[in-house]
Order: C-alpha cells, then sequence, then structure tokens
C-alpha cells in the first residue's frame, strides 16, 4: 500500500533498523512503521502525555490471528526504562528479531492506523460542542475528498494524534488533527485543500514548538516535521499527474 510505504519513510526513511528506535529527548520508545509510541513498564498513565499506541496496535493484530511473539504477550510495558538501555541491546538477537516482526507485519500496521483515521472523526466531533462540529466535519472531508487527502489524514493522526487528548497540550494549546481542522477554512476539495490542511499544520506544529518546555528542545525536530508535512502536496500533486481521475475518498 502506497500510503504505508509513505509513512515508513516518513518515520524512519524506509530503513528497518529505525522500525525499533528511542529519540533523544523522549521518554518512550518508537517501534514499527509508524513509530508507535511504547512507554518502559511501570510508568503510570496519568504521566504518559502522549498516547501509548503500541500496546493497542499489537491487541489489534491479536485480534486479527497475527502471532505475536511470546516474550511481547507477557510483557506489561517497554522493558527497558530509558534510552540508554534501550540503545545497549538495540543489536541483540531479541531486538533483531523484534525488527524482523514489525517488518513482516508492516500490512497489519497500516490497517491498524487506517482504523485509527476512520474512528478520529467521530471520537474529535464527540468531544466538541454541537454548534462547532459542522465546521470540523465540512474541513475534513473537504480534505478526505482531494488528491492524496487519505495519506494527509491518516500520516497526521498517526503523526500528531486527534487532538483530543487534554495532556497533549502545552499551555492549554494543542497540535492534533482537531487543531488542524479548526484553523482551516477551505471552501471546497483539491489540492487547494491539502495546502490549507499542509498550512495549518506548519502553524499549529511551530506554535507547539513556541509553547515547548525549553527542556525540550523541541525547535530540533521543527524542519523535520515541516519537511514530512510538504509531502502532502507533493503527493497530492503526483496524483493529479498520474491518476487525475481517482480520488479516494475515505
Amino acid at each position: 500500500m502506497r500510503i504505508g510505504q509513505l509513512i515508513f519513510q516518513n518515520e524512519c526513511a524506509s530503513k528497518k533498523h529505525c522500525l525499533t528506535s528511542w529519540n533523544e529527548g523522549e521518554d518512550f520508545a518508537s517501534l514499527g512503521i509508524g513509530h508507535f509510541i511504547w512507554y518502559p513498564e511501570g510508568v503510570n498513565k496519568n504521566n504518559q502525555r502522549f498516547d501509548e499506541s503500541f500496546p493497542k496496535l499489537l491487541r489489534w493484530m491479536q485480534n486479527k490471528g497475527v502471532e505475536i511473539p511470546a516474550w511481547l504477550q507477557k510483557q506489561q510495558g517497554n522493558p527497558w526504562k530509558n534510552r540508554r538501555q534501550f540503545k545497549k541491546v538495540e543489536n541483540t538477537q531479541k531486538m533483531r528479531a523484534l525488527r524482523d516482526f514489525l517488518l513482516e507485519t508492516s500490512s497489519f500496521q497500516v490497517e491498524f492506523m487506517k482504523n485509527r483515521l476512520k474512528n478520529a472523526l467521530p471520537s474529535i466531533l464527540k468531544h466538541l460542542p454541537v454548534s462547532q462540529r459542522a465546521h470540523i466535519q465540512e474541513q475534513f472531508q473537504h480534505v478526505a475528498h482531494s488528491p492524496m487527502g487519505f495519506y494527509a489524514l491518516m500520516d497526521y493522526v498517526n503523526f500528531k494524534g486527534e487532538g483530543i487528548k487534554t495532556s497533549e497540550r502545552y499551555q492549554g494549546k494543542g497540535w492534533g488533527l482537531l487543531q488542524v481542522l479548526e484553523h482551516m477554512q477551505s471552501t471546497k476539495s483539491g489540492l487547494q485543500a491539502i495546502q490549507d490542511f499542509s498550512a495549518s499544520a506548519v502553524l499549529m506544529l511551530t506554535q507547539r514548538v513556541a509553547l515547548s518546555p525549553t527542556s525540550r528542545h523541541e525547535k530540533r525536530w521543527l524542519p523535520g516535521w515541516k519537511k514530512r508535512i510538504k509531502s502532502y502536496v507533493y503527493e497530492g500533486k503526483q496524483q493529479l499527474k498520474t491518476h487525475p481521475k481517482n480520488i479516494q475518498p475515505l
């Protein structure tokens, strides 16, 4: 699936070794083609700022009949307490086997992300006053029915979340899909809607960095985030060139 390949490129530069990562400055591991978050075992749910998606992925795959490695089934959380411990074992047989498993199940991970997107809009609307729902739904549909709109929405939700979790805020300001759609003013579907979505996403992430705790040094990540978001417009233009009549809505 082309969208899965693009997300793997965004998260891992399509490199297998990157399927098991722990970014500097983060307090969690990032696993799989979507860099699903896994907090260390024992971390209280209330102390998890960002949505922990890796355990959800494992449960989802298990329900689909995927055979999960025995040690992962037994594990109650990420067995490595910090990045230093994680890096020490990244070339062990256990970690190589984990990367093999994550590469082999990439199609299931794509379906998991697709399912998350399908549930995103209902979840967002549920958290909003009735008076605000029409605008969000309208902007979502404009993007969804645009060239590579499915990719833009699916990647962003996996990348920065739905925007409804109160812990995913800095100084009360969020940066998820909800906030991106809130700041859009598109009037119809098409490449312009993708450009509007991308511009709003850059605005929200730039605001996030400005409001973030200085100790996190989030400014270092902003150029990469912007590059990723630029791919939404680029891929939209490519689809218009190669398959102008094949726009796949949600």
